[in-house]
């Protein structure tokens, strides 16, 4: 099954998202991380797009959503969340099944407390907790804060492998797939990762952002937590706490991924897929 590639205005910006399963009357949001875009699920889209209607948004300042022109005060959760909200009532999503990683799952979290939490059922948290390790933050804030430019796309397809090798097993036409769903061209021919470097600003207009014990403590919704296995940003003792206290809680760790599983593999997307149909 293929998705297709659409644009709707939410907050006033233009989010650019894939749609997977159109017509399907269950609905899944996947949401991505800090540095990266929707086409990310396009493997685990696919397999869930037989059940459900599968929404993948870039967000604002990411892929080919709309940069922000005010960067200081919408590059943040809060604005983010709102952005959230707005664009899943202006696709008709009732309830829904929310699968984020990283800071995607970082909006899950509050949205899934607060705003969305009588419509969000099912929480899957892609190595994300209530708290992050702050030398993890400090390692992704140096790449995303100042992305690498090169003359060829093969230069950044191997940037993209070294950054993100955590991400675990990827095959090499997933690999050319990432690189190409994720550059731009810069104004002297070189090609550089997609995003607006000023979202990096979160970590300093928003310091406390990502300290979300109380949204975390206040979800109801059964969650499902996948850790990798060396993840350096959800550290063991944090996605063990998160199981005591919140008993509905499950915890997976993915062998052989750091931060963040990619959600590519048979057995990743069986994971989610039973979490999801239970």
């Amino acid at each position: 099954m293929t998705g297709t590639s659409n644009y709707v205005t939410c907050l006033n910006r233009e989010i650019h998202f894939m749609e997977w399963g159109a017509g399907n009357p269950e609905t899944v949001v996947m949401w991505h991380g800090l540095a990266r875009t929707g086409r990310d699920f396009d493997d685990i889209a696919r397999e869930l797009a037989g059940r459900y209607r599968v929404l993948c948004p870039d967000t604002i300042g990411r892929g080919l959503s709309q940069w922000s022109p005010e960067p200081d005060k919408e590059y943040g959760l809060e604005f983010y969340i709102r952005l959230a909200h707005d664009f899943v009532d202006r696709l008709g999503v009732g309830s829904m099944r929310w699968v984020g990683t990283s800071m995607g799952g970082a909006i899950g979290m509050v949205a899934a407390a607060g705003p969305l939490k009588q419509r969000i059922t099912h929480l899957v948290l892609n190595d994300i907790g209530p708290t992050l390790a702050e030398p993890a933050v400090a390692r992704i804030r140096t790449y995303a804060g100042a992305p690498a430019r090169f003359a060829t796309m093969t230069e950044l397809e191997t940037y993209f492998r070294t950054v993100y090798q955590p991400f675990g097993s990827l095959s090499a036409d997933q690999w050319r797939r990432l690189t190409e769903t994720s550059y731009r061209r810069t104004e002297d021919g070189m090609v550089t990762p997609h995003y607006d470097p000023q979202i990096t600003r979160q970590f300093i207009e928003h310091p406390g952002d990502y300290d979300l014990w109380p949204f975390y403590e206040a979800i109801s919704a059964p969650t499902l937590c996948l850790r990798g296995e060396h993840s350096d940003l959800l550290l063991p003792e944090v996605a063990e706490a998160m199981t005591r206290r919140w008993p509905r809680c499950r915890l997976e760790v993915i062998a052989g991924c750091g931060h963040a599983p990619a959600l590519n593999t048979r057995e990743q997307i069986g994971l989610v897929r039973h979490f999801l149909e239970n």
